[in-house]
């Protein structure tokens, strides 16, 4: 899968979303494994700003690269953050987009 690096030198991020276990598939509860590490997967949200403009990027992140003690609105900084599109088809239906996944997420709040 294409990994695209995303700069995130002179952004800003802010916690937005807690982190929570990314499940794999809902109907049998398979919890997403990172496919180096085999650690568990965990999802977040992050509002992510730069040049003025603000989004809400929902991450996947490996669970040891997500520290204690994150609380929402607090900033952040994104290790490794990478962006990969996306696409399947379902019932005939195509569908795209671009999925994000950092190695690490730290507090920046002092």
């Amino acid at each position: 899968m294409r990994s695209i690096p995303v700069d995130t030198q002179g952004a800003m991020a802010m916690m937005a979303v807690l982190p929570e276990v990314k499940v794999k598939d809902r109907k049998t509860g398979e919890i997403a494994k990172d496919l180096d590490s085999g650690a568990e997967m965990m999802t977040l949200s992050v509002t992510f700003i730069l040049n003025g403009e603000a989004s809400v990027l929902q991450l996947s992140v490996p669970a040891p690269g997500i520290p204690e003690g994150l609380k929402l609105g607090m900033p952040v900084a994104l290790t490794g953050l990478v962006a990969r599109p996306w696409e399947n088809e379902f019932n005939g239906q195509k569908r795209h987009g671009i999925a994000f996944r950092a190695v690490a997420v730290t507090s920046l709040a002092g």
